[in-house]
């Protein structure tokens, strides 16, 4: 774990009583959904009665369009670019949640590359964001009080790409290996590795990495703890 001295962990500009507002980073199945489980189970451990909520980048793909809609169940539309985000949706989404504001965003439905069922979110003590390109947007990132990269290698992201899109996604080998090959490595290289030096924290490991983890939840209970 490293913290990067130019943007110091606790860096932050937080009114008392506002959520505080955690961005999770990292590339394709780095093990952000983990790192983000692993700290809301030590916070309901730890912190009670405090409420903590995450919430998932790929809630704001764009809608696509019937051509690329055809693409993209070809496996030949490229979700890992900027551009497949609806950036501005997301941060008056996030805007709001700190304003103490409720809102509905739509789960999104991998099989059918579209948005799902709505599901409301309420403010939230503690709010984890984590997505591929949660930093790249500047007045996003500018929204994080605390932010997280999780750093795996790329043989083990590929791995756990390939056993996920087949199980999770019914995506066939060939398809989820010319996605990594066309879209996902290049993306992640040109987008996504470049954010990591926004980083407050970055976690070697993701989820397995439980000293970092420590750390973190016990700086976030510190905050909460001020604003008792």
């Amino acid at each position: 774990m490293s913290l990067p001295g130019d943007n110091g962990f606790g860096d932050y500009r937080r009114r008392p009583n506002q959520p505080f507002l955690i961005g999770v980073s990292g590339g394709t199945a780095s093990g952000k959904t983990t790192v983000c489980r692993r700290i809301m189970e030590r916070l309901a451990e730890e912190a009670a009665q405090k409420h903590v909520t995450c919430i998932c980048q790929d809630s704001f793909y764009r809608e696509l369009s019937e051509a690329d809609l055809a693409k993209a169940n070809k496996g030949n539309f490229n979700f890992d670019h900027p551009d497949a985000f609806d950036s501005e949706l997301m941060l008056k989404t996030l805007t709001s949640l700190l304003q103490g504001k409720s809102c509905q965003i739509p789960q999104y439905d991998y099989t059918k590359h579209s948005g799902g069922e709505m599901v409301t979110i309420h403010p939230s003590d503690v709010i984890l964001v984590e997505g591929i390109l949660i930093f790249y947007f500047p007045e996003l990132r500018n929204l994080f009080q605390l932010k997280l990269f999780v750093d795996t290698d790329a043989d083990t992201r590929l791995a756990r790409r390939i056993m996920r899109d087949i199980k999770e996604r019914k995506r066939d080998l060939d398809t989820v290996i010319n996605q990594y090959t066309r879209f996902v490595k290049p993306a992640f290289e040109e987008f996504c590795l470049p954010t990591m030096k926004y980083a407050d924290v970055i976690i070697p490991r993701g989820g397995e990495n439980t000293v970092a983890i420590n750390l973190i939840v016990q700086h976030i209970r510190n905050i909460l703890h001020e604003d008792i």
